[in-house]
């Protein structure tokens, strides 16, 4: 997969997660796991771009595994709003599996990275 699409895949994730976020009911509880999906994602994303500009191969991975870190984070707190059923079950279900997908793409790329450094 090109860098560029998946700069733009891991945008669209922190997006879709935004857009979910603001539709799930105000509550003190829901609250705290909103914030905590919107930031995590979003810094996926932030940090892809970063790994983009890395300034060797040990900054390169040491980024991605940056994204891998939030990307599972945000699969966590995905995990947790449909074990509670907040928003809609198919619109998690969606996120859930994109999620996986990035992580899944991250963690190749990690080990590709590594094989190449030796």
């Amino acid at each position: 997969m090109p860098r560029q699409d998946l700069k733009l895949r891991t945008k669209r994730f922190a997006v879709d997660c935004w857009k979910f976020c603001s539709q799930i009911p105000h509550s003190r509880e829901l609250d705290a796991w909103v914030r905590q999906l919107i930031r995590c994602s979003s810094s996926a994303g932030a940090n892809y771009r970063a790994s983009q500009r890395a300034k060797s191969t040990p900054d390169f991975i040491h980024k991605l595994k940056i994204v891998e870190e939030e990307v599972d984070e945000s699969a966590y707190w995905l995990e947790l709003f449909l074990e509670v059923k907040a928003g809609k079950t198919s619109e998690i279900q969606i996120l859930l599996n994109e999620s996986k997908e990035l992580l899944a793409i991250i963690v190749a790329s990690i080990k590709t990275s590594k094989a190449n450094r030796k």
